[in-house]
Parts: C-alpha cells; structure tokens; sequence
C-alpha cells in the first residue's frame, strides 16, 4: 500500500490553551495539491506548522513522509519547504546568496539553484540584496528558497498574497507542475477563486475541525 505523505488522526494543538485543532483527521497521498480554506482563526496556519514540525501535537498522531512527529518533529525538515509570512531570508546577502545559504542548511548538494531562479523569474536579479527587493519579488525569492531544498512537502501560507503578476504566474505555473515532480502541496489560502482551480481537493477548517479531509481515494 503506497503510505499518505500527511496522515493526521485527532490531532489536536493547543496555542496556550486554546485548541488551534482540534482533533483534526487528514489524509494526504503523494502528487496531490490540497487547498486548506476557511475563516481566520479556523486553524490552517497551525496545521501547516504542525506538519512543518515547527508546532508539537498536545494529542493525537501525526506522520509526515514515513517520520512519526509525536516521536521527532525534526526528522523531516529536510523533506519539507515551508512558505509562511516571514521570508526567511536575510537582508545582507543577495538573492543567489540566499538561496545557496538554503541548499547548504538543507543539505542539498546539487541545489538546481539556476533553475528555481529562473522558474520564479528572479534571473536578472540574482546579485541584488535581499533588503533592496521589493516585496513582491521578496515572496519570490521565499518560494525559491523553499524550492531549492528540492521538497517532497511543499507548504504554502497564503502563497498567492503580496506576489506581484509575475510572481503568480509562476506560482500557478508551478503548482501544476508539483505532482509530475514528485511534489506533494498543502496550502492554505483565502483567494479561493485563484487558489481552487490549482488544487486537486479542498479541505474546510472551521474551529480548528477539518472537513472533506479524508482521502480522495
């Protein structure tokens, strides 16, 4: 039987004590893009952090890509590129700086550095400081550094927002691709008009509860 890359069975995560989730069920198989959606509050940031293993599970079970998380949180982190609102990327070094600082903290020795600059359209800046991008092109150079870690687990908080035109061109060229790559995505966004035509199915979050979140098998 081929495993989910996510399996989440009544996780539930507390943000001092109130439940963020709460006893959320999810299965994700391998080449699916999974759109999370729902109102502020609803959960889909600390879901997302969860899987990432920046958050720990108060109850419940959580398997991401083979690593059980209630054991070790951290054992996939290099499996996994993660896109919050915070780039992550720091100010005095410039675009391929940044990006070549990622490959190395993630351990990946043949980083295709020239063609994720290319697929999110940063080639001509590739020498300019990260302070002097605009914001735009700061959520580029974020989804390139997630993507030159070459995951298997891409996590999107709100990708398509503060991305100029170009930006969303690529992103939306890239999500199509994810799953002949060997991508598997989970985003959450409110953009649903832009962000539905991408995924391969919705899960609803309300009051940190999921919804349609079993597989689509």
């Amino acid at each position: 039987a081929v495993q989910p890359v996510v399996r989440l069975r009544s996780a539930v995560c507390l943000l001092g004590r109130f439940p963020a989730l709460a006893g959320v069920d999810l299965d994700v198989d391998e080449g699916e893009v999974v759109l999370l959606s729902g109102g502020n509050g609803a959960g889909k940031t600390t879901l997302l952090r969860v899987l990432a293993g920046l958050v720990p599970l108060h109850s419940g079970h959580a398997e991401v890509l083979g690593h059980d998380l209630t054991m070790d949180r951290r054992g996939h982190r290099r499996l996994v590129g993660l896109v919050g609102h915070e780039t992550g990327c720091y100010d005095d070094l410039t675009v391929l700086e940044n990006l070549r600082f990622a490959a190395r903290a993630a351990d990946v020795a043949a980083a295709p550095i020239d063609e994720v600059v290319a697929r999110v359209g940063l080639g001509p800046l590739g020498g300019v400081l990260h302070r002097r991008l605009s914001a735009g092109q700061r959520r580029r150079l974020a989804l390139a550094v997630a993507l030159v870690r070459v995951p298997r687990l891409l996590l999107l908080d709100e990708p398509h927002a503060g991305l100029d035109a170009e930006g969303r061109a690529a992103l939306d060229t890239l999500l199509a691709d994810a799953p002949a790559a060997g991508c598997t995505v989970v985003m959450a966004s409110h953009e649903l008009e832009r962000a539905r035509p991408l995924a391969s199915r919705e899960v609803v979050l309300t009051a940190g509860q999921a919804h349609g979140a079993a597989t689509s098998r």
